[in-house]
């Protein structure tokens, strides 16, 4: 099977079917170089945002994450029994417990950063460092319409 399936030339010239093969292709390079490190992408993700938010409940990492309480409960597991986070009661509420990233995690994240970090160079290879900038903002815009433009 080809990488990119026909398309007519007017369905080629959609920006949602662009954007949707530009999408795919970063999933891929990206899904790939994590693997390297043995690290799925929704791991990756839920250990960023454990790192990034400190110690959180599950839950409220599930909701910030968008994902559902069920499959939270087997990634955390997965990410708790190799060592990259720990499970600790929370200080705001003894009943539940506050993730925080190891400092195995913390090693672990920063080569897995560093390797989508060189996929998303791949993807945007042919573009200029300005470019890439000016893509970034589109999408940005694309994606979040009404939100008011931001710089990171």
């Amino acid at each position: 099977m080809p990488e990119t399936p026909f398309a007519p030339a007017r369905i080629r010239s959609l920006p949602s079917w662009l954007l949707g093969r530009a999408a795919a292709r970063g999933h891929r390079l990206v899904a790939e170089a994590l693997a390297r490190e043995g690290m799925r992408m929704m791991h990756h993700a839920v250990l960023s945002a454990v790192a990034e938010l400190g110690p959180v409940s599950q839950a409220e990492l599930g909701r910030s994450l968008g994902i559902d309480p069920k499959d939270m409960v087997g990634i955390v597991g997965d990410l708790e029994g190799e060592g990259l986070v720990t499970r600790s009661p929370d200080p705001r509420d003894r009943r539940k417990n506050a993730i925080a990233i190891s400092e195995e995690g913390e090693r672990r994240l920063a080569r897995t950063r560093r390797l989508g970090d060189e996929a998303n160079d791949e993807l945007t290879a042919g573009l200029s460092a300005a470019e890439r900038e000016q893509l970034v903002a589109l999408l940005r815009r694309v994606a979040e319409p009404g939100e008011p433009c931001r710089e990171e």
